[in-house]
């Protein structure tokens, strides 16, 4: 085939020029390949059966992201964000990144980026957990703190401009940059992981919200794949999720929650209300209750989100208990709680926060045993 003559506007024929060399897409095609090793190794996480005799009639599942190499769902989510960020040409060889987060998405994005060679700097509330701050460190993070939970946004943002850096935002891109269709997300992995069980088609799936991107992802899945299984959403005290939720009023805000890593000041642009069947507002306490419970039965310590999303399950089950139903419920075990020994887990900070996790306790473990849940606490 004849070529085109490339000419110039006076006609003539231009002066050769070297072609540019690409370095930053070689850098590109080396950060790439080596997130996408990272997934083969780390992307699908056990799915537990635990066995409860008060729950006949119901299986229950846990979904254990606390195994990945990070400690968290936030694994899934931080590799995500990077991808997104580098296939959209934000992050390149030399960006520093910036996040705005309460611990557990910043660990995640501290280790892709030393992972990449990449400088990170995490924006968070001073009352972020010790363990947290320190695993972010690990992994040469660094981190900036301020007084209030509602500041990490703008603060974040102008970190970013002053660095001439990328602001990762979880907040609004984490239900962007997930293929929620499938590609090993955590939707399609539950419900593979599922096919071979007494009932394979979950009735209800129980998940916690944050950014919201897990539930959008979850939420958008079941209706993609056009499955029965519905979609419960449990927040938490001081959260806006719930009331955005039920009102409609995706401009409410609250003061923000004490389980760190779920809830929310203000409705996060990921979070997508129309995909949730049914949403469930647990109180701290009973949160922290069920995260104790829980690690009790399973011989090792998972976070407060956990114990939010096992409360929940637990009130869809009595629900399908009392209506004579049968089925399988799945929830996430987000993260271990060893990083929460100074609160959660510690005696002197629930009693100087006047949680007191006893009665909820009590009503688990008589639920869990004999299938009595006491309504109304």
């Amino acid at each position: 085939m004849q070529q085109p003559i490339m000419t110039n506007e006076a006609g003539a024929c231009p002066t050769p020029v070297p072609l540019p060399d690409c370095a930053e897409r070689e850098w590109t095609r080396m950060a790439i390949a080596r997130l996408q090793d990272d997934g083969r190794r780390s992307a699908d996480t056990h799915l537990l059966k635990p066995l409860f005799r008060g729950l006949q009639g119901i299986s229950v599942y846990l979904k254990d992201e606390s195994t990945h190499p990070t400690g968290s769902l936030k694994h899934r989510l931080g590799r995500s964000l990077f991808l997104y960020g580098i296939c959209n040409g934000k992050i390149r060889q030399n960006t520093t990144l910036v996040e705005a987060s309460s611990g557990s998405t910043a660990v995640s994005e501290a280790y892709f980026a030393q992972l990449l060679g990449l400088r990170f700097i995490a924006v968070m509330p001073h009352s972020t957990s010790r363990q947290k701050v320190e695993a972010i460190q690990s992994f040469g993070g660094q981190c900036h703190f301020v007084d209030r939970a509602n500041d990490v946004y703008d603060v974040a943002i102008r970190i970013a401009k002053e660095t001439g850096g990328h602001y990762l935002d979880q907040f609004t891109n984490a239900e962007r940059a997930t293929d929620w269709r499938g590609n090993n997300n955590i939707a399609e992995s539950i419900f593979h992981q599922m096919e071979g069980e007494e009932f394979p088609i979950p009735e209800w799936l129980v998940m916690s919200a944050g950014t919201g991107g897990t539930s959008a992802t979850l939420g958008r899945y079941i209706r993609y794949k056009n499955l029965a299984t519905r979609l419960c959403v449990v927040d938490v005290e001081n959260s806006a999720f719930y009331d955005a939720w039920r009102t409609g009023d995706l401009q409410v805000t609250a003061s923000g929650s004490r389980i760190e890593g779920i809830g929310r000041p203000r409705v996060e642009p990921s979070f997508v209300p129309g995909v949730i069947d049914h949403m469930v507002r647990v109180p701290d306490a009973a949160s922290i209750a069920a995260a104790h419970v829980l690690s009790e039965r399973l011989f090792r310590q998972i976070g407060g989100s956990t114990g939010t999303n096992f409360f929940g399950l637990c009130w869809i089950a009595a629900n399908m208990i009392k209506a004579g139903r049968q089925g399988s419920i799945v929830t996430l075990i987000c993260d271990s709680g060893h990083r929460y020994t100074e609160t959660f887990y510690n005696p002197n900070w629930l009693r100087e926060n006047g949680i007191d996790i006893d009665p909820y306790r009590q009503m688990l473990d008589r639920f869990l045993d004999h299938g009595e849940f006491t309504p109304g606490l």
